[in-house]
């Protein structure tokens, strides 16, 4: 086994592994190196094929493609290494990373910083347990934009799509342009799932029904699908007796979820956090390990590939500073309170936040107006943001300036919650 000392080690080659690549060569690193199981660079962004990648990042619109490759472009000129068709199969906590490849063998880089940024994968029919037979015909609405868009073959005619996911969305919309006939989508809860230019560009533009409060219950069919039983729930997303129907079709999309890839995270100690499926980690992105940092949808299943983008180049500095020496501390806690489902960083430290914006993800856990987010400490009120509206489907995003955290205390956690904004409604 081959050996390598290398400044940072960058796990992913999608569009946070690339982001956070750059900005640690600029951040000073001097030996970056990005892995990749893929054969290419790109990640995600090979198969979406759709425009609307870029509007915040470049304030233009890309197709996915596109926006991949300006960061590969990127890359190559920052002179960052990335070394495809590798499979990563061990981290240590000394932060040794071993890999395996066709090309290459079993190879073990020494790194000073580790960068994770596996990105996410797709819940499957068994993960949401669906009664009925196993016929061909059901898909992740993923695999089936990967044999669309790329290998060139089209999963079906008669579509339904379960789960209205932004993945789902624009996969409802793709099998018509292809000529499809697609039943519709079916959401399980009273609200959509994905991005609201998503419902209206891809469904209401498209004259594509939307079912919300309304699943699949049983599959049929032997050989190929045949058709699905879908059924009205009630609030506590039971399926209510006499409301069945039968939905012919020969393909279901399945747009039921992501979760995060943190096989590596497990492996190597890094605790998660229960409700994002991703590491626990502070502004600059690092976990619990020294020197292991983590952006992008490995961390928070993100809406936006721009925002994935700004996550990653947080990380890619921290990262590169880190292995110049500067150790990014944990200090206190951010944690959340009534309307929201997490806050990413989940640790900060107000003392040394610097003079950039400090960036808060978070995902409201029902939809509601006219309210706003409350910081406090200790009981006492420190900041708060008023928002028309939230929804599930969208993270919020709040940027606590350095003039705002001097009404924050050093040393004392920070809990953030959503209440009516009794000022405007």
């Amino acid at each position: 086994m081959q050996t390598f000392d290398v400044d940072v080690v960058v796990v992913g080659a999608g569009p946070a592994g690339l982001g956070a690549a750059i900005k640690a060569r600029e951040s000073g690193a001097r030996q970056v190196l990005v892995l990749e199981r893929d054969y290419e660079a790109g990640g995600i962004l090979n198969q979406c094929i759709h425009n609307g990648f870029g509007l915040q990042y470049f304030s233009e619109e890309l197709t996915g493609p596109e926006y991949a490759g300006r960061f590969i472009t990127g890359a190559e000129k920052a002179g960052v290494e990335i070394q495809t068709d590798t499979m990563v199969l061990e981290i240590t906590p000394a932060r040794e990373v071993i890999t395996s490849s066709s090309r290459h063998g079993l190879q073990k880089f020494r790194a000073r910083s580790i960068i994770l940024a596996m990105g996410c994968r797709e819940r499957t029919r068994e993960a949401i347990q669906i009664y009925g037979s196993r016929p061909a015909g059901i898909f992740s609405a993923g695999t089936a934009q990967r044999f669309t868009n790329i290998e060139g073959f089209i999963p079906g005619r008669e579509v339904a799509v379960l789960g209205s996911g932004d993945i789902g969305l624009i996969m409802a919309r793709r099998m018509k342009l292809e000529g499809c006939s697609v039943q519709g989508v079916f959401e399980l809860l009273p609200y959509t799932s994905g991005l609201s230019r998503n419902v209206v560009q891809c469904l209401n533009d498209f004259s594509i029904p939307l079912y919300l409060q309304r699943t699949a219950v049983r599959i049929h069919g032997e050989d190929r699908l045949e058709g699905i039983t879908t059924m009205q729930v009630d609030k506590k997303l039971q399926p209510q007796a006499g409301t069945s129907e039968f939905i012919p079709c020969d393909t279901l999309l399945l747009s039921v979820g992501l979760i995060p890839e943190n096989e590596l995270s497990r492996g190597v100690g890094v605790a998660l956090d229960h409700r994002t499926g991703g590491p626990l980690v502070n502004q600059g992105r690092m976990t619990g390990i020294p020197g292991i940092f983590a952006c992008g949808n490995v961390v928070q299943v993100h809406d936006l590939a721009d925002d994935v983008t700004r996550e990653s180049e947080i990380a890619g500095e921290a990262a590169a500073l880190f292995a110049a020496g500067s150790p990014v501390a944990h200090r206190e806690k951010v944690e959340t309170g009534n309307g929201l489902r997490y806050v990413v960083p989940q640790n900060i430290n107000i003392a040394a936040a610097g003079e950039e914006d400090l960036l808060l993800f978070m995902r409201a856990e029902v939809p509601r107006r006219k309210i706003r987010i409350r910081i406090s400490q200790e009981g006492q009120e420190k900041l708060s943001f008023p928002l028309p509206f939230i929804k599930p489907g969208e993270i919020i995003k709040l940027a606590i300036t350095p003039e705002m955290r001097t009404e924050l205390t050093p040393g004392h956690n920070l809990n953030i919650e959503v209440e009516r904004d009794k000022k405007n409604g």
